[in-house]
């Protein structure tokens, strides 16, 4: 159990840390970060151990977790992490969990029916799970009232009808089990560019980590934050800011991306929520030089 506070407040939007799984990772900095400098992570090993790193093992620290946000009465959930039960042959970190994330949203006062707004910033395994539920022996939507809002460019590119998925890939079953279902019954909406969803909070395309990649902007009297998905894996992309994942799509628009957002985040003070930070999970940056500091964390507990 994390004591301490799991929810911050950015003007009048509450956005609560709902957690899924965190605990060591099977990876190690050199595969899912191929760009990064092996003695970076040793060198820094004084401060990324142990929330997002366990240098004794060499191995990363995994965290899956997902974003509430309570804005203007609505009930929002951005990515739903990897799901419980799930198939996943190319996968098996994010193979047939049991994790607690259903009774943790209740935790904080969220039933799936209250649920109004799904956002999937792409569709990764581990950022969909959660959409569907094992019903009987079918995939059925989690979060029955809600719109599940996911980006015209993912949902075409993570097609394997329209886009073939390379062997042993590890995204292998997830549009069938976590998109179709929710597809089916009628509940997703597709966009592209950029979706208002209400005055205080505004989806945008931000492409380069896949076709689709979707960062959500928060503005509200004065305050801002912005939550960037897997444009950010690990707080060492913004000490280096060109280092990408493994899984980014397109490499070169992935940095560009990258450096954008995070120069516009230092330059208006931007608290950044990515998708898989441990500790507090939340940060403001500042620039330094061609790259980019830590200034200060969320208020949010260490997990």
């Amino acid at each position: 159990m994390v004591n301490g506070p799991q929810s911050v407040t950015v003007g009048d939007v509450e956005i609560t840390r709902v957690q899924e799984y965190t605990g060591p990772s099977p990876a190690t900095p050199g595969f899912l970060f191929p760009d990064s400098d092996p003695g970076y992570w040793r060198d820094n090993a004084d401060w990324l151990d142990p929330d997002f790193f366990d240098a004794g093992r060499g191995r990363l620290r995994s965290v899956l977790h997902t974003w509430l946000i309570r804005s203007q009465g609505a009930v929002i959930l951005l990515d739903t992490g990897a799901g419980n039960g799930k198939e996943r042959p190319y996968a098996p970190v994010y193979a047939h969990h049991d994790t607690a994330y259903l009774a943790n949203l209740a935790d904080a006062g969220v039933r799936p029916e209250d649920v109004d707004i799904v956002i999937n910033t792409h569709l990764h395994v581990d950022h969909v799970g959660w959409n569907t539920r094992l019903q009987g022996r079918e995939w059925v939507p989690t979060f029955p009232n809600a719109r599940y809002l996911i980006t015209e460019e993912d949902f075409v590119f993570w097609d394997p009808v329209k886009h073939p998925r390379p062997p042993a890939d590890g995204n292998q079953n997830v549009f069938e089990d976590s998109v179709v279902p929710v597809h089916r019954a009628g509940l997703v909406e597709l966009w592209s560019g950029e979706y208002r969803i209400d005055s205080d909070l505004l989806l945008q395309a931000a492409p380069g980590h896949t076709p689709g990649s979707s960062v959500l902007r928060l503005q509200s009297r004065g305050a801002g934050a912005l939550f960037v998905g897997d444009i950010l894996h690990s707080p060492v992309q913004i000490a280096e800011p060109d280092v990408n994942s493994c899984f980014c799509e397109d490499p070169a628009l992935a940095r560009a991306t990258r450096r954008r957002l995070l120069g516009e985040a230092a330059d208006r003070s931007l608290l950044v929520f990515p998708a898989h930070f441990g500790g507090h999970s939340a940060c403001h940056v500042a620039a330094a030089g061609d790259a980019f500091v830590i200034r200060d964390w969320a208020d949010l507990a260490r997990i």
